[in-house]
């Protein structure tokens, strides 16, 4: 291997490492679970107002996503990239200073500024592993957002302890100057890989047809991988801000409920690896199958697990909703290619924030506590998915071609 070559391979590594170490940082964005109680305490405020943080942040999230993928597709993901990482640590940052007088503030400081600054740096660092790994994407973007959901790992148990001994806006303090010296300098090493790149050792290239967003929203393809994720994402969203009050009304006390969450965001990881890299050897429609069936299998066991099964459910739907994190940016490249992927899995997402957004909200209508409502209707969305996704084994256009360069 020549030295170009040789260089460019090491630089696709580089790449990949600093936005292992962004997504790391940027997996807060599911932690509110842990903040939900103390911040309503410290707040004098209602706890169910409080869980709906997480949705806002949710939704900001894909927000982030579409207007950082286009501004990226522009611009590159280098300076983009260094701006939502300000914004996830300002938004954290300024999460510290709010008070009881105003404690709504939080929803605008924590869920809408950190959650666009998460999106915009999420897509950022996915979009170029797309373009780097073009010959092994599921294992690539696998390792990339595992890191995204590992952080649950980390820092669930830190902040569950620095919120007992430091309190809330201290937590806060201590997190966003810690996003802000790691994320921005790693955003520096953010790039696209040049003009005609080929994959170094083997000098393979890819070729496809790379789609415009106008053009991608006049395919059948786009609607059912994204009403597919609408629906499959749906369980987890429910659950995500009840973690620990509904694992105590199952029967677990405080600190094992923590450690479920913990457990969750390990799962989460794993998923996002193993069903990613899975589906580049077996396909992708396998791989969205395996998720359909994790996260049905994990909600009808719900409607009436206790203790310890409730751990193994919420891992079961965490480990496929992982998959979902690695297989739908996958899935949106191979369909569409990697050219506008920024503005394209934007696009895609827009499932993501609506059922960010829709299903919190009914499990606020329907407390998980008190009926099997919401699990229901979770566990007929896992049945539309299914649906979809043997509509997308169909329509799906998976063009994506790998050729030897001629150079």
């Amino acid at each position: 291997m020549d030295e170009d070559a040789y260089l460019k391979n090491k630089k696709r590594y580089y790449v990949l490492y600093a936005g292992i170490i962004i997504q790391f940082c940027a997996g807060t964005l599911y932690m509110w679970s842990v903040y939900k109680e103390p911040v309503a305490a410290y707040l004098s405020w209602d706890p169910a107002s409080s869980a709906l943080t997480s949705s806002f942040m949710l939704a900001s999230f894909v927000g982030g996503i579409i207007i950082g993928g286009r501004i990226m597709d522009k611009i590159g993901p280098r300076k983009i990239c260094v701006i939502g990482s300000l914004m996830l640590s300002f938004g954290i940052l300024a999460s510290s200073l709010v008070t009881s007088g105003f404690p709504q503030m939080i929803y605008i400081t924590y869920g809408i500024i950190g959650g666009i600054g998460v999106g915009i740096v999420y897509t950022c660092t996915v979009s170029p592993i797309q373009k780097w790994f073009f010959d092994k994407k599921g294992f690539a973007t696998g390792l990339l957002v595992g890191a995204f959901g590992l952080s649950l790992v980390l820092f669930a148990p830190l902040a569950n302890l620095l919120l007992s001994v430091v309190n809330v806006p201290y937590t806060f303090l201590i997190f966003g100057v810690a996003f802000l010296i790691v994320c921005v300098p790693a955003s520096l090493f953010i790039v696209s890989p040049p003009a005609g790149y080929v994959i170094p050792k083997t000098s393979v290239a890819a070729t496809q047809k790379q789609y415009a967003p106008k053009e991608m929203l006049r395919t059948k393809a786009f609607y059912l991988i994204m009403v597919s994720m609408f629906f499959i994402v749906s369980a987890y969203f429910v659950l995500n801000p009840q973690f620990i009050s509904l694992g105590e009304h199952k029967g677990l006390e405080h600190n094992v409920a923590v450690m479920a969450v913990m457990i969750t965001g390990l799962c989460s990881a794993g998923g996002r690896i193993t069903i990613s890299w899975m589906s580049d050897i077996t396909g992708r429609i396998s791989g969205l199958l395996v998720i359909f069936a994790l996260t049905l299998t994990g909600v009808v066991l719900l409607m009436f697990a206790q203790g310890a099964l409730y751990i193994v459910c919420l891992a079961l739907i965490a480990f496929g909703y992982g998959g979902v994190a690695g297989m739908y940016a996958v899935m949106t490249s191979d369909n569409f290619g990697t050219k506008n992927m920024g503005s394209n899995y934007g696009l895609v997402l827009v499932g993501f924030g609506a059922s960010a957004l829709m299903f919190p909200f009914l499990s606020a209508k329907f407390p998980l506590t008190e009926s099997n409502v919401v699990f229901i209707v979770c566990a007929v969305a896992c049945v539309a998915t299914l649906v979809c996704v043997l509509l997308l084994s169909k329509y799906a256009i998976a063009d994506y071609k790998i050729r030897r360069s001629q150079t």
